[in-house]
């Protein structure tokens, strides 16, 4: 049986998940986003294991990430007769996905300073 290493989390890496969760990007896909950002590429139960994930939930943060077009899939043959395993990479730099989630952030407390402004200008008119 191949053995093989797996990668978990150091506090730097849990710290910077715990904070993007308190920005409001879902656990299971700061968990993953960190995991890819700190490694050149893995399968996904490379991800499964190293951030405490169960595979529905990686695959949830899959399909979200690859929208968002931050991450990139390839196929390698599996060892055994399955299926082929599937390899993620991260399609850019972490440091410019955190600029397009830093412009996001930004936009939608815009809307919500308007809203608010909004709401006062209401008030002021009854």
């Amino acid at each position: 049986m191949k053995s093989e290493k797996v990668r978990y989390f150091t506090p730097k890496e849990e710290e910077l998940a715990e904070l993007l969760m308190g920005i409001g990007i879902k656990r299971n896909v700061s968990k993953v986003l960190v995991y890819l950002a700190s490694t050149d590429e893995a399968t996904s139960r490379d991800i499964e294991r190293g951030t405490d994930l169960r595979q529905p939930e990686v695959s949830i943060a899959m399909r979200h990430l690859k929208e968002c077009k931050w991450v990139e899939t390839r196929e390698s043959k599996s060892e055994s007769k399955g299926r082929p395993v599937k390899i993620y990479t991260l399609s850019r730099p972490i440091t410019d996905i955190m600029d397009t989630i830093e412009n996001e952030k930004k936009k939608e407390a815009r809307h919500q300073l308007e809203l608010i402004k909004k709401m006062r200008e209401c008030i002021s008119l009854q």
